[in-house]
């Protein structure tokens, strides 16, 4: 029976001529808005808030969870796929793996293998459980029912942390992690989030098939784009994996700026504060060791000094460095002369008088002092595990990159010159060029929190 006031008929009672909303409508909307308030938190929220960021994002899980609630029982009308699939997404917007998650998004690709979402929301259910096969599996078969952003970029993802049987299967999959984040970025240039992941894949792509400079360039372009999005700037993950890029670019003070960002939007997340203290530890060393010279006492520092020996310069000794074919007149000269940059047609020669060990184990990084007693840190990349020089080596570095560190951060100050080099095998130690054998490719893994 009808309920009647003024002749009106009350909302809420039956009319056959009311329309009745659609409910997958109406739980499509509540699962948009659970993302949204997830992905644009800080925008309603203070940085300092960050700290209540999951919890806050629970609640806002359940109370949507709540409407699925209301609406039981529709998912037998005919949309059981559209119900589990948004029922799924609604459990996957925490970082935890979350089980019933994983299953009712099964069930959705299931009744409907059409429904790309459903898919990608499930390849994110089995990256977070590590199952990197099924994650896999879950992006590739999404993208012949239409090619995709999300797929893409994740696959990009998934590819570089598949395990490889050999290096040339490594490679492999970093060259298609590239190219899939570019097709990506292609198909939305707007999306943070696909600029972020395809400067992950650029950075694996460096240290993993060539480190060209030009490389690492791309990396830090694509790491700008994303910070234009308002949602991807909100990721810890981008500021993570950009401060990893900056340390090897040997840009300190950004990186710690980096690091410390991450800290910020994430303060629960341990891994950049981690490394922050490690870099910090690292650049205090370099610090101490530079101003003391490793250390040494006067007599022992002087005999070292004193051994150095022309010949020891090996095939530089004649003032002749050869590229390839080419050949490059080097003139001797003291490590006080260097100029920040490459100093070309110049070379340096000294004693090793300590080593400073980092975290990652990259850079190798030592003190060098020559004949004038000036102390300066150098810093090698690519040496294979477990080689690089000892104490007391005589080494001759052609034509080197001098970058003058000078910053503080919070309570520290810095205040050192070093050297970069890119490659063991231009290096003359104790009069012999090192060999091939030396060089190892760096493998660095970028970070997404929920890995």
């Amino acid at each position: 029976m009808s309920a009647i006031i003024d002749d009106k008929v009350v909302a809420g009672a039956k009319d056959p001529n009311v329309v009745k909303e659609d409910p997958i409508l109406l739980l499509t909307e509540k699962v948009k808005s659970l993302y949204l308030f997830r992905d644009h938190y800080f925008e309603n929220h203070a940085i300092e808030d960050a700290i209540n960021k999951n919890k806050d994002l629970e609640k806002e899980m359940k109370e949507t969870l709540a409407s699925f609630d209301e609406c039981k029982g529709y998912e037998i009308d005919g949309a059981r796929a559209k119900y589990y699939f948004l029922k799924g997404k609604a459990l996957n917007v925490v970082d935890r793996h979350v089980p019933q998650a994983e299953e009712l998004l099964s069930k959705a690709v299931k009744l409907e293998p059409k429904l790309i979402e459903a898919w990608n929301e499930l390849g994110e259910c089995y990256w977070k459980n590590d199952d990197i096969q099924q994650a896999k599996n879950c992006f590739t078969g999404a993208l012949p029912h239409g090619r995709n952003k999300v797929s893409l970029r994740n696959l990009s993802m998934v590819l570089r942390q598949e395990p490889s049987a050999t290096q040339e299967q490594r490679i492999q999959n970093v060259q298609q992690g590239v190219e899939h984040a570019k097709e990506a970025v292609s198909l939305d240039t707007s999306d943070g989030t696909s600029w972020a992941i395809l400067g992950n894949a650029h950075l694996s792509s460096f240290f993993t098939i060539q480190q060209n400079p030009a490389t690492l360039r791309l990396c830090m372009s694509a790491y700008a784009q994303a910070e234009k999005d308002v949602v991807a700037k909100s990721n810890p993950d981008l500021f993570y994996n950009k401060a990893v890029a900056l340390k090897y670019q040997e840009e300190y003070k950004s990186a710690l700026e980096s690091f410390e960002r991450a800290i910020m939007l994430d303060p629960t997340w341990e891994v950049p504060r981690t490394k922050q203290e490690d870099l910090l530890q690292f650049l205090k060393d370099v610090q101490t060791s530079v101003n003391t010279k490793g250390r040494l006492k006067l007599k022992r520092l002087l005999q070292m000094i004193q051994a150095l020996d022309v010949k020891h310069l090996g095939p530089y000794h004649g003032g002749i460095y050869t590229v390839g074919n080419k050949s490059v007149k080097l003139e001797l000269t003291f490590l006080k002369n260097l100029v920040p940059g490459v100093n070309l047609e110049k070379a340096v020669f000294g004693k090793v008088v300590c080593w400073i060990q980092d975290s990652d184990c990259v850079p190798f990084t030592f003190c060098l002092v020559d004949k004038e007693q000036t102390c300066m840190a150098v810093t090698v990349y690519n040496f294979a595990k477990g080689r690089g020089v000892t104490i007391g080596d005589s080494v001759a570095i052609p034509e080197p990159f001098v970058t003058h560190q000078t910053f503080s951060y919070k309570e520290h100050t810095f205040d050192f010159n070093s050297i970069r080099v890119e490659t063991p095998i231009i290096l003359v130690v104790n009069g012999r060029k090192l060999s091939r054998e030396q060089q190892a490719g760096t493998k660095l893994s970028t970070f997404k929190k929920s890995d």
